[in-house]
């Protein structure tokens, strides 16, 4: 059985050490540049706007987490929820600790009247797929992602705030 409740600043440690988990299993063991320090300050700051979820086992114990902040709709006029990490220990996996992190994201969904809960997922992570397949979850083939990271985001920013100058 599975026990959700919000993340408290205890939880962090904990948090970090999964997030580092999940970039391993992504494949990137290398680009988590999060710090104890920075995850407090998002999480439990004087004005959080990122959020967590902890899924414990009946002995307590830490199995997994949901990181996740609003997005807003504008065609649906309402918020919605996009779930930036969901991860569950290795050994904790198939106990259904994920779909009860699910199940209350969607809950807090409905009952605060957001429109949708929605995340991204690797191409090749199969296992995760059927498994929000299983859910009732559908992908959403037309969209492709984009991101600006780095030298484009930095060199992109710049050119805006030296057009600024330049117009007085």
């Amino acid at each position: 059985m599975s026990v959700i409740r919000s993340a408290t600043p205890a939880d962090v440690p904990a948090i970090l050490q999964m997030i580092h988990e999940l970039a391993v299993y992504e494949k990137e063991p290398d680009a988590v540049k999060n710090t104890p320090e920075m995850l407090h300050g998002v999480l439990f700051g004087d004005n959080p706007r990122v959020y967590a979820n902890i899924a414990e086992n009946d002995a307590g114990e830490v199995r997994g987490f949901a990181l996740w902040f609003l997005n807003y709709s504008t065609w649906e006029g309402v918020h919605g929820i996009y779930l930036e990490d969901l991860y569950v220990t290795p050994e904790a996996r198939g106990e259904g600790h994920g779909k009860a992190l699910l199940q209350h994201l969607a809950a807090t969904a409905v009952e605060n009247g957001y429109a949708r809960v929605e995340w991204s997922v690797l191409d090749w992570n199969e296992p995760s797929i059927a498994f929000y397949e299983s859910l009732g979850a559908v992908p959403m083939d037309e969209w492709t992602t984009f991101r600006l990271t780095g030298n484009a985001l930095a060199s992109f920013g710049a050119a805006a705030f030296d057009e600024s100058l330049a117009r007085g």
